[in-house]
Protein backbone atom coordinates (compact mmCIF):
# COMPACT_ATOMS: atom_id res chain seq x y z
CA UNK A 1 0.00 0.00 0.00
CA UNK A 2 1.53 3.48 -0.96
CA UNK A 3 1.98 5.25 2.21
CA UNK A 4 0.73 8.73 2.47
CA UNK A 5 2.56 11.13 4.20
CA UNK A 6 1.82 14.97 5.09
CA UNK A 7 5.00 17.72 6.14
CA UNK A 8 3.67 20.56 7.52
CA UNK A 9 6.19 23.49 6.46
CA UNK A 10 7.38 21.98 3.14
CA UNK A 11 7.49 24.32 0.52
CA UNK A 12 11.26 24.82 1.18
CA UNK A 13 14.25 23.82 2.54
CA UNK A 14 14.44 20.56 4.16
CA UNK A 15 10.49 20.03 4.05
CA UNK A 16 10.59 20.46 0.68
CA UNK A 17 14.03 18.12 -0.02
CA UNK A 18 11.91 15.26 1.86
CA UNK A 19 8.79 15.82 0.22
CA UNK A 20 11.33 15.72 -3.07
CA UNK A 21 12.77 12.28 -1.89
CA UNK A 22 9.56 10.79 -0.68
CA UNK A 23 7.94 11.33 -3.73
CA UNK A 24 11.24 9.88 -5.75
CA UNK A 25 10.87 6.52 -3.42
CA UNK A 26 6.46 6.09 -4.84
CA UNK A 27 5.10 7.68 -1.39
CA UNK A 28 1.70 9.97 -1.53
CA UNK A 29 2.95 13.47 -0.66
CA UNK A 30 1.18 16.21 0.69
CA UNK A 31 2.59 19.54 0.79
CA UNK A 32 1.54 21.65 3.66
CA UNK A 33 2.11 25.26 4.47
CA UNK A 34 0.07 28.12 6.25
CA UNK A 35 0.40 29.87 2.61
CA UNK A 36 -1.47 28.07 0.59
CA UNK A 37 -0.09 29.49 -2.69
CA UNK A 38 3.79 28.41 -2.02
CA UNK A 39 2.29 25.09 -0.69
CA UNK A 40 0.52 24.95 -4.34
CA UNK A 41 3.39 26.02 -6.40
CA UNK A 42 6.10 23.73 -4.52
CA UNK A 43 3.35 21.11 -4.94
CA UNK A 44 3.18 21.56 -8.72
CA UNK A 45 7.17 21.28 -9.02
CA UNK A 46 6.93 17.56 -7.55
CA UNK A 47 3.32 16.55 -9.55
CA UNK A 48 2.02 16.34 -5.81
CA UNK A 49 -1.17 17.85 -3.68
CA UNK A 50 -1.09 20.49 -1.07
CA UNK A 51 -3.06 21.67 1.78
CA UNK A 52 -3.14 24.95 3.58
CA UNK A 53 -2.34 24.53 7.40
CA UNK A 54 -1.36 27.04 10.02
CA UNK A 55 -0.16 25.41 12.64
CA UNK A 56 -1.14 27.90 15.50
CA UNK A 57 -4.62 28.06 14.05
CA UNK A 58 -6.69 25.08 15.12
CA UNK A 59 -9.66 26.21 12.88
CA UNK A 60 -6.81 25.95 9.99
CA UNK A 61 -5.66 22.49 11.44
CA UNK A 62 -9.49 21.12 11.32
CA UNK A 63 -10.30 22.16 7.94
CA UNK A 64 -6.34 20.33 6.59
CA UNK A 65 -7.61 17.09 8.15
CA UNK A 66 -10.86 17.47 6.70
CA UNK A 67 -9.73 18.20 3.19
CA UNK A 68 -6.78 14.78 3.39
CA UNK A 69 -9.46 12.81 4.98
CA UNK A 70 -11.66 13.25 2.07
CA UNK A 71 -9.14 13.00 -0.63
CA UNK A 72 -7.38 10.16 0.96
CA UNK A 73 -9.52 8.70 4.26
CA UNK A 74 -6.54 8.64 6.35
CA UNK A 75 -2.74 9.24 6.97
CA UNK A 76 0.00 6.89 7.60
CA UNK A 77 2.42 9.45 8.25
CA UNK A 78 2.88 13.09 9.74
CA UNK A 79 5.95 14.75 9.60
CA UNK A 80 5.94 17.96 11.75
CA UNK A 81 8.38 20.09 10.32
CA UNK A 82 7.34 23.57 10.74
CA UNK A 83 9.55 25.68 13.46
CA UNK A 84 10.38 28.95 13.61
CA UNK A 85 13.03 30.85 14.37
CA UNK A 86 12.62 34.64 15.81
CA UNK A 87 15.46 34.92 18.06
CA UNK A 88 19.33 34.08 16.42
CA UNK A 89 21.80 35.65 17.90
CA UNK A 90 20.03 37.16 21.40
CA UNK A 91 21.24 36.49 24.67
CA UNK A 92 19.27 35.04 27.18
CA UNK A 93 19.65 38.26 28.97
CA UNK A 94 17.89 40.21 26.65
CA UNK A 95 14.92 37.90 25.14
CA UNK A 96 11.76 38.97 25.27
CA UNK A 97 9.48 36.92 27.29
CA UNK A 98 6.34 37.81 24.09
CA UNK A 99 9.34 35.96 21.85
CA UNK A 100 9.61 32.78 23.93
CA UNK A 101 5.52 32.32 24.12
CA UNK A 102 5.48 32.92 20.31
CA UNK A 103 8.62 30.36 19.69
CA UNK A 104 6.93 27.88 21.70
CA UNK A 105 3.49 28.22 20.60
CA UNK A 106 4.33 27.86 16.89
CA UNK A 107 7.21 24.95 17.74
CA UNK A 108 5.68 22.79 20.60
CA UNK A 109 2.04 23.87 20.87
CA UNK A 110 1.56 23.70 17.04
CA UNK A 111 3.42 20.52 17.13
CA UNK A 112 0.99 19.37 19.62
CA UNK A 113 -2.18 20.53 18.00
CA UNK A 114 -1.42 18.75 14.44
CA UNK A 115 -0.73 15.49 16.07
CA UNK A 116 -3.64 15.64 18.19
CA UNK A 117 -5.60 16.54 15.22
CA UNK A 118 -4.39 13.76 12.70
CA UNK A 119 -4.03 11.06 15.56
CA UNK A 120 -7.63 10.12 14.23
CA UNK A 121 -6.25 9.67 10.40
CA UNK A 122 -3.07 8.11 11.77
CA UNK A 123 -5.31 5.52 13.82
CA UNK A 124 -6.57 4.27 10.41
CA UNK A 125 -3.15 3.17 9.04
CA UNK A 126 -1.31 -0.23 9.46
CA UNK A 127 1.75 1.40 10.48
CA UNK A 128 1.60 5.07 11.70
CA UNK A 129 4.42 7.47 12.22
CA UNK A 130 5.31 10.72 13.32
CA UNK A 131 7.83 12.41 12.82
CA UNK A 132 9.56 15.80 14.86
CA UNK A 133 12.07 17.80 13.31
CA UNK A 134 13.37 18.70 16.19
CA UNK A 135 17.29 20.27 16.79
CA UNK A 136 20.60 19.74 17.99
CA UNK A 137 20.21 22.90 19.34
CA UNK A 138 17.56 21.59 21.84
CA UNK A 139 20.36 19.13 23.25
CA UNK A 140 21.13 18.68 27.04
CA UNK A 141 24.15 16.30 25.82
CA UNK A 142 26.81 18.88 25.06
CA UNK A 143 28.55 22.01 26.06
CA UNK A 144 25.63 24.97 26.70
CA UNK A 145 25.42 27.06 23.62
CA UNK A 146 24.40 30.93 23.98
CA UNK A 147 22.84 31.22 20.32
CA UNK A 148 18.91 31.88 19.88
CA UNK A 149 17.70 30.60 23.41
CA UNK A 150 14.03 30.46 22.89
CA UNK A 151 14.63 27.93 19.54
CA UNK A 152 16.88 25.93 21.48
CA UNK A 153 14.68 25.47 24.50
CA UNK A 154 11.87 24.59 22.56
CA UNK A 155 13.43 21.81 20.88
CA UNK A 156 14.29 20.42 24.07
CA UNK A 157 10.50 20.75 24.31
CA UNK A 158 10.00 18.96 21.45
CA UNK A 159 12.18 16.04 22.02
CA UNK A 160 10.18 15.73 25.33
CA UNK A 161 6.75 16.33 23.18
CA UNK A 162 8.04 13.24 21.02
CA UNK A 163 8.39 10.98 24.46
CA UNK A 164 4.78 12.10 25.37
CA UNK A 165 3.35 11.27 22.54
CA UNK A 166 5.25 7.92 22.72
CA UNK A 167 3.52 7.18 25.54
CA UNK A 168 0.51 8.76 24.55
CA UNK A 169 -0.19 6.61 21.33
CA UNK A 170 1.21 3.33 21.66
CA UNK A 171 0.24 2.19 18.73
CA UNK A 172 2.21 4.85 16.70
CA UNK A 173 6.00 5.66 16.07
CA UNK A 174 6.60 8.42 17.14
CA UNK A 175 10.49 9.94 17.11
CA UNK A 176 12.19 13.40 16.64
CA UNK A 177 15.16 14.10 14.52
CA UNK A 178 18.08 16.24 14.42
CA UNK A 179 18.85 16.72 10.82
CA UNK A 180 22.05 18.82 11.27
CA UNK A 181 23.26 22.55 10.15
CA UNK A 182 21.69 22.31 6.83
CA UNK A 183 21.99 25.43 4.36
CA UNK A 184 18.24 26.64 4.51
CA UNK A 185 16.35 29.74 4.83
CA UNK A 186 17.19 29.16 8.42
CA UNK A 187 20.56 27.36 8.92
CA UNK A 188 22.50 30.19 6.71
CA UNK A 189 25.18 30.14 3.86
CA UNK A 190 28.13 28.63 5.98
CA UNK A 191 25.69 25.69 6.68
CA UNK A 192 27.59 22.14 5.78
CA UNK A 193 24.78 19.97 4.74
CA UNK A 194 22.60 20.33 1.81
CA UNK A 195 18.96 20.88 2.53
CA UNK A 196 18.79 16.67 0.84
CA UNK A 197 21.45 15.74 3.18
CA UNK A 198 19.34 16.76 6.30
CA UNK A 199 16.64 15.54 4.83
CA UNK A 200 17.75 11.95 4.80
CA UNK A 201 16.98 10.74 7.93
CA UNK A 202 13.37 12.07 7.84
CA UNK A 203 12.79 9.60 4.63
CA UNK A 204 14.80 6.70 6.94
CA UNK A 205 12.10 7.47 9.27
CA UNK A 206 8.92 7.84 7.43
CA UNK A 207 9.51 4.61 4.73
CA UNK A 208 12.62 2.23 6.06
CA UNK A 209 13.06 2.75 9.94
CA UNK A 210 11.65 -0.07 12.07
CA UNK A 211 8.20 0.51 13.67
CA UNK A 212 9.31 -0.38 16.92
CA UNK A 213 11.58 2.16 16.64
CA UNK A 214 10.23 4.68 19.56
CA UNK A 215 10.48 7.35 21.47
CA UNK A 216 13.61 8.17 20.54
CA UNK A 217 16.06 11.46 18.99
CA UNK A 218 17.27 10.39 15.66
CA UNK A 219 20.52 11.50 13.63
CA UNK A 220 21.97 10.30 10.52
CA UNK A 221 19.97 7.06 11.22
CA UNK A 222 21.14 6.85 14.36
CA UNK A 223 19.45 7.06 17.42
CA UNK A 224 21.54 9.89 19.84
CA UNK A 225 20.96 11.45 23.40
CA UNK A 226 19.20 14.25 24.00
Amino acid sequence: MTPIILITGATRGIGFAAAKQLTARGATVIIGSRDAQRAAEAAAKLGVTSVEIDITDPASIAAAVKQIEEQHSRLDILANNSAILLDHYQSLMELKPETLTETFNTNVVGTLRVSQAFAPLLSRSSEPRIINVSSGAGQFDGEPQAWAPAYCISKTAVNMLTQQLTAALPSMMVNSMCPGWCRTEMGGSDAPLTPDEGADTLVWLALDAPHDLRGHFIKKRQVISW
